[in-house]
């Protein structure tokens, strides 16, 4: 079988085993309550649709750890065990099929709208710039002993997505959340412990990584979302990243999945279309020569051939899909049969070449929150180019606020 690279089980540094190369990334789900932030059945319904397509690895959408800092509308939040039976019909459900699922657990700092945040907290007191900053709240500097509550926060939800059955958790360092700020330069401008140099600048993710270490084992996997680079003036650096890099593998994360950008500077959101470009491939291929831990590139891969490629010659440990397994979440067992080569995403538009721009990633965000929520509903993708039906849709579930940036 030509595709057969992409179906061997992948065993990583603690033990665990995924069954083959397919890494569903994280996508905002923007399911959960609107008052508690509670996962729900569409969640359940969801993730076992996803573990029965095929997929080796299902990473949740944004799980965050405080009610108080929202980084989109519907986000599941957890701070203590009250969703516990809830949440494990959801990791039961993304265990199906042998499938192993990790909850993406993050903080959303100064990247928190005001939509859904009233204040906001970051490293530094320095405001979202640009086009955007208008809808960001501005941020507070964090306390040393807030950020040690922060810490805390991170081991705890880690401690809880273990006990409700998850068989992993992957912390989001990238795309200008919480963590993704203290790395950056342009960010977190602290004259502490946690700012200054890189090695003062890397020191939460540090904590935060053996904080939930402390709580879950040594079996128990972590999996790190980082920044190739954040792609903006003094900021996160490629070099700065290969340095945290080196560092997490050293201590020990099972899993590393490499992004990039902030949304407000975003390699992955900035080329759409049907010509194939494999964003962080070239970094990968670097890091891959200085560490030992698996290294998963996410984004831009369409054709199977260039997934197989990137396994069997860039040696690439696993294959990062989001939105192509919305579009065909049984995606990787139509690859295994041979039924699928390439797949195709469609480029939304409002009919206004200047509103298109203008709304930019939002027609993206709110059209692939649109199919999710169909798929969690039991009901067939609807594949389509009109973007007025996913932005109607978005002020039908969270009101017209939602039509502001939720991300830089």
């Amino acid at each position: 079988m030509e595709n057969q690279i992409l179906f061997t089980p992948l065993k990583l540094k603690n033990g665990a085993v995924i069954k083959n190369r397919f890494l569903k990334s994280a996508m905002s789900e923007g399911m959960a309550n609107s008052k508690t932030n509670s996962p729900n059945e569409l969640h359940v319904n969801l993730y076992r649709k996803w573990a029965n397509g095929g997929t080796g690895l299902l990473i949740t959408g944004n799980v965050m750890i405080d009610r108080q800092a929202l980084g989109e509308p519907g986000n599941v939040v957890i701070e203590d065990e009250r969703d516990m039976e809830m949440l494990k019909k959801w990791a039961e459900a993304g265990k199906e099929n042998n499938t192993h699922i990790w909850m993406q657990i993050n903080h959303p700092g100064k990247q928190a709208p005001k939509s859904v945040a009233k204040e906001s907290v970051a490293p530094s007191a320095i405001e979202i710039q640009g086009d955007l900053k208008s809808g960001f709240v501005k941020p507070r500097e964090l306390t040393k002993d807030e950020i040690k509550n922060l810490i805390k926060r991170f081991g705890k939800a880690a401690e809880i997505a273990k006990k409700s059955g998850f068989t992993g958790v992957q912390i989001h360092g990238a795309h200008g959340y919480l963590i993704s700020q203290f790395l950056s330069s342009a960010d977190n401008v602290r004259n502490d412990e946690y700012g200054g140099n890189i090695e003062n600048r890397m020191r939460f993710l540090v904590d935060v990584y053996n904080e939930m270490r402390e709580k879950v084992g040594k079996e128990f996997p972590i999996g790190l979302k980082i920044n190739s680079s954040d792609f903006s003036n003094n900021g996160f650096t490629e070099e700065e990243s290969i340095i945290v890099i080196k560092k997490m593998s050293e201590i020990g994360v099972d899993l590393i999945e490499i992004s990039g950008g902030n949304y407000e500077n975003s390699k992955m959101l900035s080329e759409r279309g049907d010509n194939e470009k494999v964003f962080f491939i070239d970094y990968a291929k670097k890091v891959l020569s200085l560490i030992d831990t698996p290294i998963v590139v996410t984004g831009g891969f369409k054709k199977v051939e260039t997934m197989q490629k990137a396994i069997e010659k860039e040696k690439i440990s696993m294959i990062g899909i989001a939105r192509p397994v919305v579009i065909y979440p049984n995606l990787p067992n139509e690859i295994k049969e041979g039924n699928i080569s390439s797949v195709s995403l469609e480029r939304l538009t409002t009919g206004f070449r200047g509103l298109d721009k203008k709304l930019g990633g939002l027609i993206g965000l709110s059209y692939y929150e649109q199919q999710i929520r169909r798929l969690a509903e039991n009901k067939p993708v609807k594949i389509h180019r009109n973007a007025w039906s996913p932005l109607l849709f978005t002020i039908l579930y969270h009101g017209k606020n939602a039509l502001k940036p939720r991300r830089r």
